[in-house]
């Protein structure tokens, strides 16, 4: 028995030491910058396990205290031929055996930030972290002081209005409850697993055999009913129950699996709570996949710091996007379409462009030019070919003029051939492996590095000097793993937090010279939320790279983000006539609009006329609707809200709703369904109690299941009863929009009062706007300063 133990600890040990030989999913070996799954760690039979058992000592009234942790492992035994492992404490054989503790005491605090949110964080080590900023965070967490403690017995209760924090004394355990007292989720302890065949290991943290590196696992209780929603811009199913969620940036070459270019360590619960996982090191959360009662959120963190949140949707977001951050309003042309490919390559080719939309009526306010405005397809150096473009900068003035705002791709990455790649490795600019040279054959830029980021940021500089509206920041998702960073930190750290540094950079140097929040980036973490706006990579041109793309946005607004937008039609190859029709609506009633992927992309390429009319009326639909869209991006901005957003944000209590996930509403007011199989032209939905209005149509529908055909516009669009939607005449780009002048629509079945929002571009401040409809005639309630308002 105790060699087959060796064995089995070697091939474990082998297999599970994401430092030597990372696993992805399957098993398979690793490859480069694919997400890894953290739960490999507490699989392997050579690891120390160490059991969250009893408070040794804890002050109520300053939230610290010591949670004693048991010493364990997992041990192999065998039933009738069946081989499984199971947690098992025991005593330790370190030498000297005076130096160590078989079972440690160590540090535990928990914080109360706001009434709605709570901070608890656990050392694995008797050493403290050393006090540091984390870029993740837009400020200093605050102090609140409506949590009343109450001590017994067993337990320190803290309460206040919103709900119930319960620390058990013996086993420790830490209970969330709602402000009814019904118990939200809960810790799962070594005893809890008696009263089943499944040992499972409860909330823990490991050391590992291979290099006593340390990684926490707090494990909470799943419920019957019980919902998951967040992590990122994930594609699979919305509720994330079922799932193991890895969250580690990756390429993942298209919204279609189940990696991600934009994992959030975020996810809310339906029963009324949040959680956030304050750390950059790579995550899987195991919601209920290998054990359905338990969610195991396995860290590459040797602490853990977690926030809880308490509240419904709306109330978990605001309070999140306070901690991280709330975006800054985009400028109002980045609302207007983006028309792009990949890619144009002359100033020629950007004249042409501009031409077509103009002469053709396609409203449009943004020309992007993507990877070859450089002198080689790909290699970025900054500058436009001399070749190519005799005058780029006369070029932007007159696209300007015309009504154009020009946006150019870009990336990190160095290549050997690049004009810059010895500059940056004399100057030290680039992520080093342990040797001091380069991990891969390309140069990184180090973003970590204050020097590094001034020298790319002079680079963008000189182009948007010269009249460049926005930088596309394109990849991210690479940043080596096994990297020495100059901010002192390993990959392991640094790979998640890139996007974020890469973020930060390009928005910085934009808002510091236009004075405008607005990038075009396709990486994200934590905190990237602050500077929009985001884009959803490269979809496949087919009924499910549409599926994927709709799911992934959902989830993204889910994770805290409140502009999105993505490649209509998809990137991979021409978009078919018929799936692009269907798309393309979808992508004009999300916050921001790009025609972009393999040629053409532009409807006056395609043959069929109704590509060209669907696209047009599609862009004509959204920028009369434009009042309507600023406004509501406004309010987003200012409550941590998603444009693109799930049914359960806005109608919590609605059972119905939390299990959708192919419609959403564009703002509190407008309800979309997009037709996603080939050759329908109606569909099935579900929709929220009340009167809903066929914007189209005017057809009026009830709350419930219905079946309704699509309009002008293949895709089922709705307004909530109620509603007054401001609308302009329509303009070619948002330069030439007449503001003075706004046009309500009101939208009223049963209710005798409708309302909507106004924000004018010149003050940026939401204004509200209410209709009486009940004697017939809509009659105005009130004014907005700025503006004419009229039916």
């Amino acid at each position: 028995m105790k060699k087959q133990f060796l064995a089995i600890a070697v091939l474990l040990s082998v297999c599970g030491n994401s430092s030597a030989q990372p696993q992805v999913n399957n098993g398979t070996s690793y490859l480069m910058n694919q997400a890894m799954d953290m739960s490999a760690d507490f699989l392997d039979l050579s690891n120390t396990l160490f059991f969250a058992d009893h408070l040794e000592s804890f002050d109520a009234k300053s939230g610290e205290g010591l949670v004693n942790w048991k010493r364990g492992h997992l041990v192999p035994r065998q039933a009738f031929n069946t081989n499984c492992a199971q947690p098992r404490k025991m005593r330790m054989l370190d030498f000297p055996n005076a130096a160590y503790e078989n079972d440690p005491n160590l540090k535990f605090k928990i914080d109360f930030i706001t009434p709605r949110t709570v901070r608890i964080r656990m050392l694995t080590t008797p050493v403290e972290p050393k006090p540091a900023t984390s870029i993740m965070l837009a400020k200093e967490p605050g102090k609140d002081a409506s949590w009343k403690a109450t001590e017994t017995g067993n337990a320190i209760v803290y309460t206040n209005d919103y709900g119930t924090i319960q620390i058990d004394k013996n086993p420790w355990r830490i209970v969330l409850k709602d402000k009814a007292g019904r118990i939200l989720s809960q810790t799962a302890t070594l005893g809890d697993s008696d009263s089943t065949q499944v040992k499972y290991t409860p909330f823990s943290f490991v050391k590992r055999g291979s290099d006593n590196a340390r990684r926490i696992n707090p494990v909470f209780s799943i419920t019957a009913d019980e919902m998951i929603f967040g992590c990122g811009e994930s594609a699979t199913g919305l509720n994330k129950v079922g799932q193991k969620v890895n969250l580690f940036v990756t390429d993942p070459q298209g919204p279609e699996t189940d990696q991600m270019y934009k994992p959030i360590p975020f996810f809310m619960s339906s029963r009324g709570y949040g959680m956030f996982m304050h750390t950059s090191a790579p995550v899987t959360c195991d919601f209920g996949a290998t054990y359905i009662g338990l969610n195991k959120m396995f860290m590459g963190d040797e602490n853990l710091d977690l926030f809880v949140f308490f509240g419904e949707p709306k109330d978990i977001l605001d309070e999140y996007t306070d901690l991280v951050g709330k975006p800054g309003m985009p400028p109002l042309w980045s609302f207007g379409t983006w028309m792009s490919r990949i890619t144009y390559f002359s100033e020629k080719e950007g004249y042409e462009v501009a031409a077509n939309i103009r002469k053709n009526k396609y409203p449009c306010d943004v020309i992007h030019f993507d990877t070859g405005w450089f002198d080689v397809d790909w290699q970025c150096d900054y500058k436009f070919s001399e070749n190519r473009f005799q005058n780029p900068e006369q070029m932007l003035k007159d696209l300007r003029t015309q009504g154009f705002h020009v946006s150019l791709w870009q990336l990190p990455y160095f290549t050997p051939k690049n004009r810059y790649f010895s500059e940056l490795i004399e100057k030290n600019m680039y992520v080093k492996n342990g040797n001091g040279e380069l991990p891969y054959e390309d140069v990184v830029l180090d973003l970590s590095n204050p020097e590094t980021v001034k020298w790319y940021q002079d680079k963008l500089a000189g182009l948007m000097n010269i009249g460049v509206s926005a930088i596309k920041v394109d990849f991210g998702e690479a940043a080596p793993l096994n990297g020495i960073y100059a901010s002192g930190k390993s990959g392991w750290y640094e790979h998640n937090l890139y996007p974020l540094r890469y973020d930060m950079a390009v928005a910085g140097i934009t808002k510091q010279l236009h004075n405008e929040n607005v990038i075009w980036a396709r990486a994200a973490w934590a905190g990237s939320q602050r500077y929009p706006l985001h884009w959803g990579g490269d979809a496949a041109t087919t009924n499910t790279g549409m599926l994927g793309t709709l799911r992934a946005g959902l989830s993204f607004g889910l994770s805290g983000f409140s502009f999105w937008s993505h490649d209509m039609g998809g990137f991979v190859k021409s978009t078919p006539d018929e799936l692009y029709c269907r798309w393309l609506p979808f992508g004009f009633l999300t916050s921001h609009t790009r025609a972009h992927g393999a040629p053409p992309t532009e409807p006056w390429l395609y043959k069929s006329k109704q590509v060209q009319d669907v696209f047009r009326k599609s862009a004509e639909m959204k920028y009369r609707l434009m009042p309507y869209v600023y406004a509501q991006a406004k309010e987003c901005t200012e409550k941590g809200l998603p444009m693109l957003r799930a049914l359960f944000v806005e109608f919590p209590d609605d059972p119905g709703v939390w299990k959708v996930e192919d419609e959403y509403m564009f703002g509190s007011q407008i309800f979309v369904a997009p037709l996603l199989e080939t050759g329908i032209n109606s569909r099935t939905v579900y929709l929220p109690k009340g009167k809903w209005l066929d914007y189209q149509t005017n057809k009026i529908y009830e709350g419930g299941w219905q079946t309704i055909e699509a309009g002008e516009l293949p895709i089922i669009m709705l307004v909530r009863d109620g509603s007054v939607l401001p609308h302009l005449k329509l303009a070619q780009s948002t330069a030439e929009m007449d503001w003075s002048k706004i046009s309500l629509k009101v939208y009223s079945a049963d209710k005798k009062q409708a309302e909507g929002l106004i924000c004018l571009p010149t003050d940026n401040r939401i204004q509200a706007v209410k209709v009486d409809c009940g004697k017939g005639k809509p009659q105005l309630l009130n004014q907005v300063e700025g503006t004419t308002l009229n039916f």
